[in-house]
């Protein structure tokens, strides 16, 4: 998602072998993880000439929350670290405080880490999804 918002913001709407390529993932899993993104709105898929994918709003954030709900559901959000379904304050499980303390941490950490804010860290040299994302990159901004 990252890497079609960085191409999105250079003019172009990568296809899905493009981007398994320049995140280095298995063609066959990109394509079905971008099948979710399409069928959950995160993202759109055009056809043909000038296809690919693409932000409708790049302008609005999209938090990693709702890409991690996308293909996973938002259960871990919720959960019990023994999978308990009635682990809760007043019936917690051994690990309950712990747990919650380290769940509530991530859950606010994937609803203010966005998309766009990790294409900034990318683009201004403070971060890498790996090292041929940076290639593509300059190479684009190049031509």
């Amino acid at each position: 998602m990252v890497y079609i918002w960085m191409m999105n913001q250079k003019g172009t709407r990568p296809g899905y072998r493009t981007i398994a390529t320049e995140v280095g993932s298995p063609e066959h899993f990109t394509a079905k993880v971008l099948q979710t993104m399409t069928r959950f709105n995160l993202v759109c898929a055009g056809k043909g000439r000038g296809g690919g994918f693409y932000f409708e709003h790049p302008d609005v954030d999209l938090p990693i929350f709702e890409i991690i709900k996308a293909i996973d559901g938002d259960k871990f959000f919720s959960s019990c670290a023994f999978g308990f379904d009635n682990c809760n304050s007043g019936n917690p499980c051994p690990m309950h405080n712990e747990f919650k303390i380290i769940r509530d941490n991530y859950t606010e950490m994937v609803l203010n880490v966005t998309v766009q804010s990790m294409a900034e860290k990318i683009e201004n040299g403070g971060a890498r999804l790996n090292q041929n994302i940076l290639k593509q990159a300059d190479t684009t901004i190049a031509l």
